[in-house]
């Protein structure tokens, strides 16, 4: 493991690192790596599909389980429901966290995978708010809240199931969890952008939105199947047979607080980028700019194939020229441009402009969280890093993302500012931009006492 050079430099955390550290192994064989990254992108991919269908949908969504006779409140509330199922998420961190680390990172993706599908199921047949009223927006509610609670220890699982499989390729095999994410937003932008094209707005009200959730009800027992099929990590077998034998100093979460806080604030650029600039731009683009749907919907799967194809090549890139080098460089770039760029798209809103910004921030998303979660894992030792990955990334996502489109579209509808989106964008990029340095500074002192 590289712990004495990325982990935290407390006495206690280097000492166990060196202690956790397993035999040299062989290199994984390319259908195992297959596997490794399919079984653990596959839930991840799930959760963000389902999430972002909900988000572009949620205009639709609305009028089905939140009616009112102010289309804006109607919206508000649905968008709201989006966002409080991602209170769930630091509770389903710990308890999947610490089952991850208990048990093992196989079980805990198992059971992720179940819950999540528990709440794609509850979405695809929920009968509408005209059929059984109340109950089904409280329904709509705790279907969220038990797919939040899942998803909260997805992260962590199964980012530490891919990097504990391999010391070299950390940054590939983990950039893979973004990689997922951008193939879940081409899918699910095209989806609505074909229904929306495709189906008359009563049939697409009426059941054309739930085509979506239907599909992905149907991906979520392939991979149940297949991670139900997987062999457990070397590196967490090596750490329980250490644990047996008492041969190595024990490790609790107590003194992790300030790693956990400095993976809070590396998540923040990552999560804002998805739910501004990928969820929240398809509503963004058409009531503020007055595009077309299916245009804005069509700009998030470039954005999205920009994701996808580029993840895994700074994933890599940053196993030879390290994380924080490209991550930290992300960040100053981002912060400098990206008030300009929507400043731009207002001056010229077409969506010529739109593609260039959603470009843009496709390749800078990339850039920025495909050696993300390889950062994070190397920040905390194996015997929390379950745990740890889990509560950063939710308390991350809950903090800065889960709420994000609610909070842009109140500040537009309050103050009129249309660039409210950059203003979040840029103050996420800030805070990353410390938390990076901070760490940066931390691995340094690190290495000096090694």
């Amino acid at each position: 493991m590289n712990e004495r050079v990325y982990g935290a430099p407390d006495t206690q955390g280097v000492a166990a690192a060196n202690a956790e550290t397993p035999a040299p192994k062989a290199a994984p064989s390319k259908a195992m790596i297959r596997r490794i990254v399919f079984s653990s992108s596959i839930g991840n991919a799930l959760e963000w599909f389902d999430f972002l269908v909900y988000g572009y949908f949620a205009t639709v969504i609305a009028k089905a389980f939140f009616p009112s006779n102010d289309e804006w409140l109607s919206t508000m509330l649905a968008i709201g429901t989006f966002g409080i199922s991602f209170l769930m998420r630091p509770l389903g961190a710990i308890v999947l966290g610490v089952y991850g680390d208990r048990k093992g990172r196989k079980a805990a993706l198992t059971l992720a995978i179940l819950l999540m599908m528990v709440g794609t199921l509850t979405m695809a047949v929920m009968p509408s708010y005209q059929h059984i009223g109340v109950a089904a927006p409280l329904l709509i509610l705790l279907a969220r809240l038990v797919q939040g609670f899942a998803v909260g220890g997805e992260f962590g699982s199964a980012t530490a199931f891919m990097v504990e499989h391999s010391e070299a390729r950390r940054g590939y095999y983990a950039s893979w969890q973004f990689a997922s994410q951008g193939l879940a937003a081409i899918m699910a932008a095209a989806f609505g952008s074909v229904l929306s094209a495709w189906l008359p707005q009563p049939q697409l009200e009426s059941w054309g939105w739930r085509i979506p959730f239907v599909f992905g009800l149907l991906v979520g027992p392939v991979g149940y199947y297949i991670r139900s099929h997987l062999d457990e990590t070397p590196e967490f077998l090596a750490t329980r047979a250490a644990d047996r034998n008492a041969s190595a100093p024990g490790i609790s979460f107590s003194n992790q607080w300030l790693n956990l806080l400095l993976a809070v604030g590396i998540v923040a650029q990552s999560t804002v980028g998805v739910y501004v600039l990928q969820l929240y731009m398809p509503m963004y683009a058409v009531k503020q700019l007055h595009l077309p749907a299916t245009a804005s919907f069509a700009v998030v799967v470039l954005n999205g194939g920009l994701q996808f194809i580029f993840s895994p090549l700074m994933g890599a890139l940053s196993d030879r020229l390290g994380r924080i080098r490209i991550m930290l460089a992300t960040s100053i770039f981002m912060g400098v441009t990206i008030y300009p760029m929507f400043a731009w798209l207002q001056a010229h809103p077409t969506v010529a402009s739109l593609v260039v910004l959603q470009s843009v921030a496709g390749i800078l998303k990339a850039a920025y969280s495909g050696p993300m979660p390889a950062l994070m894992s190397e920040i905390f030792p194996t015997r929390v890093r379950s745990t740890g990955l889990s509560i950063g990334y939710a308390l991350g996502v809950t903090l800065f993302g889960g709420f994000a489109p609610t909070i842009v579209e109140a500040f537009i509808h309050v103050t009129g500012d249309k660039l409210a989106p950059s203003y979040y964008v840029l103050l996420a990029a800030v805070l990353s931009g410390i938390s990076l340095a901070i760490v940066a500074w931390r691995m340094h002192v690190a290495r000096r006492a090694v």
